[in-house]
């Protein structure tokens, strides 16, 4: 039940921006979550979360990084590289962790090196590690920071009415999206984990307004077209390292499987909460954005994620947990680890898999792997029933 719009998670430049280049208006791109959209769209630009799909090799990539880091990074860097990011009129990376930090020095490094690779507004966004008073103070001044560059490279104005009208229709996306969560967590789901993550990818990749009137059609038909064939298969939650490949989880399902929660940066884990629409809009950003800690790039916050997760796998009902990551992924390798400890001492099976970023070239491996798990889950129901 795919719907027609999700061409914008699979296609890098998407039908919806190529119109938005067509009348005129800016793109730019940001590599985290933790950055305010709501300014960009109050500044009439579409904001494009940057993603490294589609990369069939990633030798500009190793040029600049090296073979041991985080292939994400690596694959961004190979598609400006080789030219596939022209459509941006600007990036805004931002320190998620010391990879993506560092893809700001190589991609200037490499613009230095190829004319037309980097973007005309090119700004390195910081964000703190920790949420509290005096980090939320500095995040503030950090997104009027950003701000003002907008509006002095872009000639536009960010008004407080803008923002105040960019959250409202952010806010509405979000509990769209919650609304989209409650499908996919129901006893019979009908879609699928794969599908559901091109429907969330598809709100990164296109214009705000126009993806809520797409999604509030697409959940009045799953209302109106409800299924019950995805009864009989193992519920999987998917945790880790980013992932926007829609065939990664396409793989994992198979014809046993379903994934109906995740806790991953691309999907549900940032439209939980709205943003505050009264009082000091640019604090209410900053307030909202930093405190979401479920990324393990927040200290001390690691007893609160698996709270979060416990939470998820009681109200979606799994059966089983996918802890994933990206080789060289110290972030998400380290806490996967004490996740798995933590959910197999209380009775909830879990599978680690580290992987690369990009083409499926492990796909026979990561199967083997995800097949003798959902064994497991078969026999442990077995044994209980």
């Amino acid at each position: 039940m795919m719907p027609e719009w999700v061409e914008a998670a699979v296609v890098l430049e998407n039908g919806f921006i190529r119109e938005w280049k067509a009348a005129g208006k800016k793109v730019v791109g940001y590599t985290c979550s933790y950055l305010p959209d709501e300014v960009f769209h109050a500044a009439g630009i579409l904001p494009f979360r940057l993603r490294g799909y589609g990369t069939e090799e990633c030798s500009i990539g190793d040029t600049y990084f090296g073979p041991f880091i985080c292939s994400l990074p690596k694959c961004m860097l190979q598609l400006a590289g080789e030219g596939r990011l022209r459509f941006l009129d600007g990036a805004i990376i931002t320190p998620g962790c010391d990879s993506m930090r560092r893809l700001d020095e190589c991609w200037r490094k490499a613009g230095d090196d190829h004319e037309g690779i980097v973007p005309g507004f090119f700004f390195h966004f910081g964000v703190p590690h920790k949420f509290s008073d005096y980090t939320v103070h500095w995040f503030i001044d950090e997104i009027r920071r950003l701000i003002a560059a907008v509006e002095a490279h872009f000639g536009v104005a960010v008004t407080d009415e803008g923002l105040r009208e960019s959250i409202r229709i952010y806010n509405r996306g979000r509990a769209l999206l919650q609304q989209f969560d409650r499908f996919r967590t129901a006893p019979n789901p009908p879609i699928t984990g794969a599908e559901a993550l091109a429907v969330i990818l598809a709100g990164t990749a296109m214009a705000r307004d126009a993806y809520n009137s797409c999604l509030e059609a697409f959940l009045d038909k799953l209302t109106d077209h409800r299924t019950e064939t995805q009864t009989d298969r193992i519920r999987l939650m998917l945790v880790g390292s980013a992932n926007d490949d829609v065939e990664l989880v396409r793989v994992i399902e198979g014809n046993r499987a379903l994934v109906v929660a995740d806790n991953l940066c691309f999907s549900a884990r940032f439209h939980l909460d709205p943003v505050a629409e009264d009082g000091n809009l640019v604090e209410a950003l900053a307030r909202h954005y930093l405190q979401k800690n479920e990324c393990p790039r927040m200290y001390g916050q690691y007893r609160q994620r698996l709270d979060l997760l416990r939470a998820k796998i009681r109200s979606a009902r799994v059966d089983g947990v996918v802890l994933q990551n990206i080789r060289f992924c110290d972030l998400h390798g380290a806490e996967n680890g004490l996740f798995e400890r933590a959910l197999e001492a209380e009775g909830t099976p879990c599978l680690r898999l580290e992987r690369e970023y990009g083409p499926l070239v492990e796909k026979g491996r990561l199967k083997i792997r995800v097949d003798a798990f959902l064994e497991r889950i078969a026999q442990k129901h077995g044994a209980a029933a």
